[in-house]
């Protein structure tokens, strides 16, 4: 599987933003996907997942301001950012790992947040 992210870019704070992550093949053979983000200078960071029944779970810092979503007929998975910060600034990357426990990584995009 082959993972495609889009729709990063540089926005003001407060601004919202639609980041987009394609896979190559079918996801549902995913059992959980994602979106990590790497700032520069700092660790990667789990950002919000989604399981293939729907559950999610997202990072404290994004609660109630991002929402992660799949859709499984478009082979697709979205991260809506509303209400963006400065320090939301970095690489997201998105992410899927199977039943097997294999995971897979696409090539980031770069949002950034000006004050």
């Amino acid at each position: 599987v082959q993972l495609q992210a889009s729709g990063g870019g540089l926005v003001q704070a407060g601004d919202s933003l639609r980041l987009s992550c394609a896979a190559s093949g079918s996801i549902l053979s995913m059992n959980v996907m994602g979106w990590y983000r790497q700032a520069p200078g700092k660790q990667r960071e789990l950002v919000a997942v989604v399981t293939l029944g729907g559950r999610t779970n997202y990072a404290d810092s994004v609660k109630g301001r991002f929402t992660i979503s799949r859709d499984n007929t478009k082979n697709t998975v979205y991260l809506q950012m509303n209400s963006l910060k400065p320090e939301d600034t970095a690489v997201y990357y998105c992410n899927s790992r199977n039943y097997g426990g294999v995971d897979y990584w696409g090539k980031g995009t770069l949002v950034t947040v000006s004050s």
